[in-house]
């Protein structure tokens, strides 16, 4: 289904849940309740999360990787640089690193009815689906914004098996892991720690850029200039794809503040991401008008082309 954004307003129980969350103990409870909410319910449906973390963090050789795949010359944004997830560090932190996936499929899972923990799987693969029938090309050249510890990379990888894939990630940990699980199935995809704001990649290197789940996570500042810089990157004819919540969605609108204050006191630039006006965006950066679709019950793919 194609549909139309206009900006999304901030509602009363949104202000309301703002404000609750501005205090901190609050804050900090809510955080914990969201967190221990994930954990129980990823093991309620046969994810074992707490065991996947025993495994990872049981390794011994994490701190050399770490600093195979850190560049020691990048400015990390002050956006980047908090609280996220409900970990206080965010996401530069082992233990942010070694849960992401356990919590994919927590978080991803009964989008639809009956699929449990293969929603976030089912989720991707309706992802693919719409770039397949929108794009006119068969991309060589791929390039993943935020690709965290490469479950999103290896998914292009998989569906464009031609193509050469490159993975930008801020975190270190996160692209540490994504280096070992990339050697596990022995996928092909040079991974670079860097902003992907600022990639310092060659103008038009890119047939396709694909973001997936990361915009929710950005302010509206941060959010634009990465679409401006993936217009740099972008070949002409190539492709921006992003795959993110619908702030249309009814699930979100009608959210429980309870719900929502959980939601929130781990998303701290959600509200700023609802607001954001995607297609206007794209097109005042130099975008034909973009393509958005629904994909899942919770989010959108909004594919945008340079001309």
């Amino acid at each position: 289904m194609t549909i139309t954004q206009s900006p999304k307003k901030i509602g009363l129980a949104s202000r309301v849940v703002n404000q609750v969350l501005a205090i901190k103990p609050l804050a900090n409870f809510a955080k914990n309740r969201a967190r221990n909410m994930m954990i129980n319910r990823a093991e309620s449906l046969g994810v074992p999360w707490r065991e996947n973390y025993r495994q990872l963090s049981d390794r011994t050789c994490w701190e050399q990787e770490l600093e195979a795949v850190t560049n020691p010359s990048l400015d990390y944004p002050d956006y980047y640089l908090t609280s996220f997830h409900a970990y206080e560090s965010g996401n530069m932190s082992w233990q942010a690193a070694w849960e992401v996936e356990s919590a994919a499929y927590a978080v991803h899972a009964k989008i639809w009815q009956d699929t449990g923990a293969k929603g976030d799987a089912q989720l991707r693969a309706s992802y693919h689906r719409l770039l397949q029938q929108n794009l006119t090309i068969s991309p060589q050249t791929i390039l993943d914004l935020g690709c965290g510890i490469g479950m999103s990379s290896f998914a292009l990888q998989e569906n464009y098996p031609q193509a050469k894939v490159t993975g930008v990630e801020l975190s270190p940990y996160f692209l540490a892991v994504a280096q070992y699980r990339s050697q596990q199935n022995q996928h092909q995809i040079q991974w670079l720690h860097r902003a992907a704001e600022n990639t310092g990649l060659p103008d038009n290197s890119f047939e396709l850029v694909s973001a997936c789940l990361i915009f929710h996570e950005l302010p509206t500042t941060a959010a634009k200039a990465i679409i401006t810089e993936a217009y740099r990157i972008l070949r002409p004819g190539g492709y921006l794809a992003i795959m993110d919540m619908n702030p249309n969605s009814e699930v979100y609108q009608k959210m429980p503040p309870y719900i929502l204050t959980l939601l929130k006191s781990t998303e701290p630039y959600l509200d700023q991401y609802f607001g954001l006006d995607m297609a206007t965006t794209f097109t005042e950066i130099g975008f034909n008008p973009p393509t958005i679709k629904v994909n899942s019950p919770r989010h959108r793919t909004i594919i945008g082309l340079k001309a």
